[in-house]
């Protein structure tokens, strides 16, 4: 068979017809990837029992609604991922006077609200003077500090404190700090808008105890969050959450499920289980300014007789751990003050101090413990029955349990004194002893939680404690204030619980941390 020649000229002219082809293809290629439609991006959902209560910085006072705007808005400091360690938020630096009076923020530059409002030191005073202003439940993370906000210039805003406070750099990471807009908020008065955050994410759309849906906010400074959208759904209870998550409807189960789901999931290794230590704690209150509690026998008496790893073992299977302070394990300055109190369980001194107080086996001791059903997961009515059964078993209390949906707890039972011993649950506000012990235990803030306590040396301690900046010296006074704490029971800590959460093996980048609050921006699936 003859072969074919080809001249030179014709082997360039083939040549060049080639290379034609090839970038007119590669161009063909590139306008089809950037013109041609795509399609939209495949959510990440995650499921929750819990519920927002009000999309309002200045009103909104729960774990899970300060958890969405960690993610739809930023606080001058925030934390670092991982760790209790601030790092800059939309203020990229900060300058505290000598007498730690004043704390200077510059805010980074350019920065607009989802409503296209400028972030500024104008939006920041207007969003503090505001908290302030209405007085809600959380405002007392500002007020009780921060004397007035001055705008220095565009971006430069100034706090000028009541006193100097060792920890106010963690109360600006909190969620009454970050500032809103005051074109989408009322100056007086609460509201919901879908818009005037910023944060990694804005909202897309909320139906209520349905779901939130989050989209990437373009106008971020910060990296882009993993996954472009992020879709919250709420359920009614940890049975359909487990079942969600189980049969693929959700990609993320997030409080709370049952601690035999967990067991259960774990075992069979379908899922991923992440487990991290929380500084989440469950206490009882006594409401010490009316009787009964007001007698410290009694308190006392209660303290000693709750048996703490049988509630951890039989009720939650392991889940949680007894807790012995208001001051989670962990934590610097912890100490087991109940447990040098009253040891593990001391039924005998429980006896004891029920009979000092004028109580018998004939004239036994008989009062309401109260429970919200509900509000901190499944199992709190066999938490009340365990604690009725450590009590009764002293054979001189008598104890009835009762009930109350958490809007009627909160709202109204605590603050008008219906419950005289009640249980009741913290997550901490920002990450320090004094978050633990100071509004519970301080004659000025306990009454907001129920407790009433009143103790002139228990003030003295605290107060030193939140001015004080030697760390040791601070750890001396809470260690002083925990050992108070256990002698005349106002608040009985139980017990110290843990973060977990059930993923589908392709999510990544879920970060577990002692802020507590899940970081959605860094989640992304395989």
């Amino acid at each position: 068979m003859r072969k074919l020649k080809f001249s030179k000229r014709a082997q360039t002219k083939l040549i060049a017809i080639i290379v034609v082809i090839i970038v007119i293809a590669a161009v063909v290629g590139i306008a089809y990837y950037y013109l041609a439609p795509k399609p939209a991006p495949k959510p990440l959902t995650l499921g929750t029992t819990d519920k927002i209560t009000v999309l309002d910085p200045a009103k909104a006072y729960d774990f899970f609604t300060w958890e969405i705007f960690n993610n739809i808005g930023e606080g001058l400091l925030k934390y670092k991922p991982g760790t209790t360690e601030l790092e800059p938020g939309i203020a990229e630096s900060y300058t505290v006077s000598a007498d730690g009076l004043e704390y200077t923020f510059k805010l980074r530059e350019g920065l607009k609200f989802t409503d296209g409002t400028p972030l500024n030191a104008t939006a920041v005073k207007w969003s503090i003077d505001r908290v302030m202003r209405l007085d809600l439940d959380p405002s007392w993370l500002v007020t009780a500090f921060v004397d007035r906000v001055e705008v220095v210039d565009t971006y430069t805003v100034k706090f000028v404190l009541k006193k100097p406070v060792s920890y106010f750099p963690a109360l600006v990471a909190t969620v009454p700090y970050f500032p809103v807009s005051p074109n989408s908020y009322p100056a007086n008065d609460t509201a919901e808008p879908l818009v005037g955050h910023y944060g990694p994410y804005k909202i897309k759309s909320w139906t209520r105890d349905v779901e939130i849906v989050l989209e990437a906010n373009p106008d971020y400074y910060g990296p882009k969050p993993k996954s472009e959208i992020f879709v919250v759904k709420f359920f009614k209870d940890a049975s359909s959450l487990r079942l969600a998550v189980e049969t693929g409807e959700i990609d993320i189960a997030w409080r709370t499920l049952r601690p035999t789901d967990i067991i259960d999931l774990k075992e069979a290794g379908e899922l991923t289980v992440i487990e991290a230590p929380g500084p989440y704690i469950r206490y009882i209150v006594c409401r010490c300014n009316q009787a009964p509690f007001n007698n410290t026998l009694l308190r006392r008496a209660v303290a000693a007789a709750i048996n703490r790893s049988r509630i951890c073992e039989e009720v939650y299977k392991g889940t949680v751990e007894p807790l012995y302070s208001m001051v989670p394990k962990g934590m610097w300055s912890h100490i087991d003050a109940f447990k040098e109190e009253y040891g593990e369980r001391n039924l005998t001194l429980a006896r004891e101090l029920l009979m000092e107080a004028g109580y018998s086996e004939e004239n036994p001791f008989e009062f309401e413990l109260w429970y919200t059903p509900t509000h901190y997961g499944d199992l709190e009515a066999d938490v009340a029955a365990v604690i009725k059964e450590d009590l009764e078993e002293t054979g001189i209390m008598k104890v009835t349990l009762r009930s109350a949906e958490w809007a009627t707890y909160a709202g109204e039972y605590i603050a008008q004194g219906v419950m005289p011993i009640f249980l009741l649950g913290w997550y901490p506000d920002y990450i320090d002893p004094d978050n633990y012990l100071t509004c519970f235990l301080h004659s000025e803030y306990s009454p907001d939680l129920g407790v009433f306590y009143n103790n002139s040396q228990m003030d003295e301690w605290l107060e030193a404690a939140q001015t004080e900046l030697d760390i040791e010296t601070r750890t001396e006074l809470y260690i002083n204030v925990q050992r108070l704490m256990a002698e005349e029971a106002p608040v009985i800590p139980l017990f110290q619980g843990k973060l977990t959460i059930v993923t589908s093996p392709d999510v990544k980048g879920v970060v577990l941390d002692p802020v507590m609050l899940l970081r959605y921006y860094l989640i992304y699936k395989e």
